[in-house]
């Protein structure tokens, strides 16, 4: 099936030239200029990725993307920054906000098109049959609530194995510790964030036990965690 993208900025020649180009590499597109269309063309059909500007003509693409996160049905939609706000701290504000990636303009149209091609392949559905996930040699079994590696259980606690099940279903997206324990509210787990770095490094020890291993959950600098998925850590 042909993926169909939304792209949402008012830059109309900037949308044209993106436009035909991702068209030409076999994607469907729609354009909408402001927020207010941008919502509405979400709200009128199945999107596999949204491409989205910060900075538009009735407001800012970050309150969208906050709005997006929130609303079950969009929660896991592939999100791409596209803004001219190139500096560090509008970065990581919008990957706190639940962004996959970010692309500062001017940009190269074939760097777009890499970095879209990588967001819809991480958003493949893992296999998950009789309530178990898997990700190469691991497999969270959510039913008996254990992860094993090779068949073998590994030694989490119940906190750990929460925390494991939320990063685990959040693969391939930077998740903040905000995000993390909004994500745990109701899980018997401490309320203060700095213990979710503990639980983090225990789970790692247990599901990264061959340094041979490509690593499967990783740190971004002073935004969070990001799982990987098995495209990403097992090729």
């Amino acid at each position: 099936m042909t993926p169909k993208l939304l792209l949402i900025d008012d830059d109309a020649r900037l949308t044209a030239m993106v436009g035909d180009y991702l068209r030409a590499n076999g994607y469907v597109v729609e354009v909408a200029g402001t927020l207010a269309a941008g919502r509405e063309r979400l709200r009128q059909g199945h999107h596999d990725a949204l491409v989205l500007d910060l900075m538009l003509p009735d407001g800012d693409g970050l309150d969208l993307t906050r709005e997006l996160r929130a609303d079950p049905r969009f929660k896991r939609l592939p999100l791409l920054m596209l803004t001219a706000r190139g500096e560090p701290l509008d970065r990581v504000l919008g990957l706190e906000l639940g962004a996959d990636d970010y692309l500062a303009k001017p940009f190269e149209a074939r760097e777009l098109l890499a970095r879209i091609k990588a967001l819809l392949r991480r958003a493949q559905p893992d296999e998950a049959t009789d309530g178990q996930l898997r990700f190469g040699r691991l497999e969270i079994d959510l039913g008996a609530r254990q992860a094993r590696i090779d068949g073998k259980a590994c030694d989490l606690t119940g906190h750990q194995f929460d925390l494991l099940v939320v990063l685990a279903q959040g693969a391939g997206r930077v998740l903040s510790r905000d995000q993390i324990m909004d994500s745990l509210k109701g899980h018997p787990i401490e309320a203060f964030d700095r213990s979710i770095d503990v639980h983090v490094s225990r789970i790692r020890a247990c599901i990264e036990d061959d340094p041979k291993t490509p690593k499967r959950l990783l740190t971004v600098r002073g935004s969070g965690y990001v799982f990987a998925r098995k495209q990403d850590a097992d090729e």
